[in-house]
C-alpha cells in the first residue's frame, strides 16, 4: 500500500506537543519545582452542577431499555440543536435554523474534517501567526504543496499580521478558494470589528471565497458592537461556515461538544461550474464518516442554555478575563508590548530586545518556573512573541505575575532563534513571511 506522503512532509514537532515535551523533561530534572502553566489554552474551572445533573439523568436514561440510545442522529439531537439556534443565533437577531447546525466533538475536528468537502486544489489563505491547525490540516489534505526551502508551503498565502495592523490580517488583493479567519484570535487575543468583518464578507462574495470562521471564543466579548457571529454581516451566509465550541466557555475540553453551522445559501462549484450547496455536502460526510456526539454529553451541553447554565458560563467567563486583564496590566508594568487580553483569554506579548521566542520561554521556565507558549510556533509575524493564557486560578495567575516581575530581561539579548533543535520545525509550519511571489506560484 501507498500512504499519504503529505504526513511525511509535516515537521514532526507539533507546537502544543514540543511544549508539552519540554515541561516534561525540566520537571523530570527539577522534581521538586513548581511550574505554572500559563501556555496550553486548557481551562482550570469546573463544569457546572446543572450540566452534570443533565448528564447524570442522561446516564440513567442510557440504563433503561424505555429511555436507552443507541446511535443518534450524525447531525446531532435536536434538542441541542434547536436551542443553540435559538439562543446563540435567534434571540440575537440572526437568521440561523436548527437544521443549519451540525453538532461535533470539537471544533478541532471540524475544522480538519471540512477539508473533505473542499477541492484538494484549493487554495487557502492563512493568518500569521495563526492557529497551527489551520495550515497543518490543509497539508495533509494535499492543499500545502511543497515545503520550501525558506519554510513556507507553496501552494498556502500568508497574511501576515503586525503591530501596525493590529494583528489582523488585511484582505487579500489577489482570490483565493478559502480563508481562515479567527475572532477573536488565538493567539494575538485581537477581534474584529463590524466594519472588518464587512470588508471580509464583501471580498468574498466577490472573489467566490469561502471563509471558514472560527469563532470558539465568541463567548469572551464583551462589547455589544463586536460581532460574535459573521452572520452578524449581511450576506455572510452565502461565504461562510462558522464554527464554534464549548470547550473555553464551558469546561468541555475534555467532554468534547462543538458545532458548525452551514447555511442552506452557501454554495460552490464543480470543474463545470455547476453550482452545489455545501450543507448538503457536509451533511453527507459526517453521516458517512461520523457516528454523532454522544448522547450524554449533548445532555449536558443543552443545560448550558438553561438561566443556571448561562449563569454559570458568565460567571467562568469573568474570572478567565480578569486573569488575562491582570495579565495584560503586570506584563506591561514589567516593560512588556502586550496585545489582547481585553475580549480574550490570550495575552500576545513582547519585550524590547528579546528577539527570540523559545530563548523567551526557556527563561521564564528556568528563572521563574512558568510556562508560556513561543509565539514562533503560531508563525513567522510570532518571532519575539509569547502567549500567554487566563486559563489558570486566579491565585496561580497572580503568583505567576509576581515571578515575572522579579525577572531580568535583558541576558538574553543577542539570542538566535536557530539556537533550539526544534526551532526550525515549528517555523516550517507556519513560516509566514514574503508573499511578494505567491502570485507567481499560485498561478493567480
Amino acid at each position: 500500500m501507498y500512504i499519504n506522503e503529505n504526513f511525511i512532509k509535516l515537521p514532526q514537532s507539533y507546537l502544543f506537543s514540543t511544549v508539552a515535551r519540554k515541561l516534561r523533561e525540566y520537571k523530570e530534572k527539577h522534581p521538586e519545582t513548581d511550574v505554572i502553566r500559563m501556555d496550553i489554552g486548557d481551562v482550570t474551572l469546573p463544569i457546572a452542577e446543572c450540566v452534570a445533573e443533565a448528564m447524570h439523568r442522561a446516564v440513567d436514561d442510557m440504563t433503561k431499555s424505555e429511555t436507552f440510545h443507541g446511535y443518534g442522529p450524525e447531525q446531532g439531537y435536536p434538542f441541542l440543536r434547536e436551542a443553540i439556534a435559538k439562543t446563540d443565533y435567534q434571540d440575537r437577531g440572526i437568521d440561523i435554523s436548527a437544521d443549519e447546525i451540525f453538532i461535533s466533538d470539537g471544533a478541532k475536528s471540524d475544522l480538519g474534517n471540512l477539508g473533505d468537502i473542499y477541492s484538494p486544489r484549493s487554495v487557502i489563505a492563512v493568518a500569521d501567526p495563526g492557529y497551527p491547525v489551520y495550515v497543518d490540516a490543509s497539508v495533509i489534505d494535499g492543499r500545502g504543496g511543497d515545503l520550501l526551502p525558506d519554510g513556507r508551503w507553496s501552494h498556502i498565502m500568508y497574511l501576515d499580521c503586525k503591530p501596525e495592523t493590529g494583528f489582523k490580517p488585511e484582505v487579500p488583493t489577489h482570490a483565493v478558494d478559502i480563508i481562515f479567519l479567527c475572532s477573536p484570535c488565538n493567539p494575538t487575543g485581537t477581534v474584529f470589528t463590524k466594519e472588518e468583518l464587512k470588508e471580509w464578507v464583501a471580498y468574498a462574495r466577490k472573489s467566490h471565497t469561502l471563509i471558514i470562521f472560527d469563532s470558539a471564543y465568541e463567548a469572551f466579548v464583551s462589547d455589544p458592537e463586536i460581532p460574535r457571529s459573521i452572520y452578524e454581516i449581511e450576506g455572510a451566509k452565502e461565504v461562510a461556515i462558522e464554527i464554534r465550541s464549548f470547550s473555553k466557555t464551558a469546561g468541555f475540553t475534555g467532554l468534547r461538544c462543538g458545532y458548525t453551522v452551514v447555511p442552506f445559501e452557501l454554495k460552490g462549484q464543480d470543474r463545470r461550474g455547476e453550482m452545489f450547496p455545501l450543507h448538503q455536502l457536509w451533511n453527507r460526510r459526517q453521516s458517512t464518516k461520523f457516528n454523532g456526539a454522544s448522547y450524554i454529553i449533548q445532555r449536558g451541553a443543552e443545560a448550558l442554555y438553561t438561566p443556571e447554565g448561562r449563569e454559570a458560563i458568565k460567571k467562568n467567563i469573568d474570572i478567565y478575563l480578569s486573569n488575562a486583564r491582570y495579565i495584560r496590566e503586570a506584563m506591561k508594568k514589567a516593560g512588556f508590548e502586550v496585545y489582547g487580553g481585553e475580549h480574550s483569554p490570550y495575552v500576545w506579548a513582547r519585550i524590547e530586545g528579546e528577539e527570540d521566542s523559545w530563548a523567551l520561554f526557556e527563561k521564564l521556565l528556568n528563572e521563574a518556573q512558568i510556562s508560556c507558549t513561543p509565539g514562533i510556533g503560531f508563525g513567522e509575524s510570532g518571532a519575539g512573541f509569547i502567549r500567554f493564557t487566563g486559563f489558570n486560578s486566579p491565585e496561580n495567575t497572580r503568583k505567576a505575575m509576581e515571578r515575572i516581575s522579579k525577572v531580568e530581561f535583558n541576558s538574553i539579548k543577542g539570542a538566535k532563534e536557530s539556537s533550539f533543535n526544534d526551532v526550525q520545525a515549528l517555523k516550517a509550519i507556519d513560516d509566514l513571511s514574503v508573499l511578494d511571489s505567491i502570485t507567481d506560484r499560485l498561478g493567480l
